[in-house]
């Protein structure tokens, strides 16, 4: 059966070669090394610090107010481009978490059935043939993923420890400058855990605006920051609104991964654009969960308790690691500790890749990360590992510094 269609699947997704790839996707690879791990080593419990999910649940407030409206008959029908509720609930955390005023939720703002597909929607409404996106590497790469699926390019802004982690526009070459119409960055930023500044945020308004570039902010890390920082929103910067949309999650500040909702706000006629591919994509999120979310917005007490988590992990995790030899520094923001890789063992190993050391860790010390070899040789460490109290975080974290030392890393 499988050979009738050989030759009917798109181009974009490899045409007749569809499925002859050899090449495995990194997470892919990951989740087989954990695997083979477990099996290897039964006896040994595996410390995941690749994960890049929360480890707690969605607050009772939510879950509650997801079973009361579940069964709730209104409920039952299509939610479309979201419920009028929601996209207010939505304006007034913009407004009470980040300060930003004169939101018409009407106009601004859209849900997404998780930010993932907004992310990939919003290529369909600015991208043709032979146009550009500008990417930030290493990062999430669903944009661009779609970007490419629909006839255009990527352009990659490596992101360096001596730029602060930030992408360098005076490194665009003239001729991709002409053709960019998208550009996507995220800060707090995944996998870098870098925090933007206003500073920055304004320097992306002034670029766009030079360049006729539409910038897409994705947000999914903005509420968690650390030591005093206060969230940051790109739609802060003055002139944003005009050049851009932000995209945020529910699922990280509020633990509601699975729960799928979101929401997109920003430019009105870029707002608009995607609530008409979405209305051809998707029937909207439950109403139910919408109506879950809103209690979660109202509530950024829940955010505030897991800040204090990962802050107090991040200490752990960062002072043991340096203690290791890792030139690790506490993030900005975000769940995750990006670290350079080692060159390899006093006993003569050597490290090629961040692939290769995340392999060796997981293999040899049963402990999880995820690497990153776009902008030279990294690992990243996620405070979201399995701990239910400050205890076992300090156990977690002792057991994860002892099987490292084994290794005797070279730097």
């Amino acid at each position: 059966m499988s050979a009738f269609l050989e030759d009917r699947i798109a181009e974009r997704l490899g045409g007749i070669n569809f499925g002859k790839s050899t090449a495995v996707y990194k997470f892919e690879l990951i989740k087989r090394a954990k695997a083979a791990a477990k099996k290897a080593h039964p006896d040994v419990t595996l410390i995941d610090m690749g994960v890049g999910e929360p480890d707690w649940p969605a607050d009772p407030i939510v879950v509650k107010t997801l079973a009361e409206e579940a069964g709730k008959p209104e409920n039952r029908w299509y939610a479309d481009n979201g419920i009028p509720e929601f996209r207010e609930a939505a304006a007034g955390y913009l407004e009470k978490v980040y300060g930003i005023r004169n939101i018409n939720p009407e106009e601004h703002i859209v849900h997404g059935i998780g930010s993932k597909p907004v992310l990939a929607m919003l290529p369909v409404c600015f991208i043709n043939p032979g146009d550009i996106l500008l990417t930030t590497v290493p990062g999430y790469p669903v944009t661009a993923t779609y970007t490419k699926y629909l006839g255009g390019e990527v352009f990659n802004l490596p992101l360096y420890e001596s730029n602060s982690y930030f992408p360098d526009f005076e490194k665009i070459p003239a001729d991709v400058l002409k053709r960019s119409k998208l550009m996507y960055i995220n800060y707090p930023n995944n996998p870098t855990g870098a925090a933007a500044t206003p500073e920055f945020f304004s320097q992306v308004v002034s670029f766009a605006r030079k360049n006729k570039i539409v910038v897409i902010h994705d947000a999914p890390y903005s509420a968690l920051t650390y030591d005093g920082r206060k969230p940051l929103s790109f739609l802060s910067a003055e002139g944003a609104m005009e050049v851009g949309v932000e995209v945020h999650s529910l699922s990280k500040a509020f633990n509601m991964t699975g729960w799928r909702i979101g929401f997109v706000c920003g430019n009105p006629h870029a707002v608009k654009a995607y609530a008409t591919v979405k209305d051809n994509t998707d029937s909207g999120q439950f109403r139910a969960i919408q109506k879950a979310a809103i209690q979660a917005l109202k509530h950024t007490e829940i955010t505030g308790r897991t800040v204090e988590k990962y802050s107090r992990r991040f200490d752990l995790l960062v002072a043991a690691l340096r203690e290791l030899g890792f030139d690790a520094k506490k993030p900005g923001g975000s769940f995750f500790c990006y670290v350079k890789a080692p060159q390899g063992t006093e006993g003569g190993k050597i490290f090629s890749s961040a692939q290769e050391f995340s392999e060796y860790l997981i293999t040899e010390s049963q402990i999880s990360t995820v690497p990153w070899d776009d902008a030279g040789k990294y690992i990243r460490f996620s405070v979201t590992f399995e701990a239910g109290s400050r205890e076992e975080e300090i156990e977690v974290i002792g057991e994860m510094k002892r099987r490292i030392e084994k290794l005797r890393l070279k730097f």
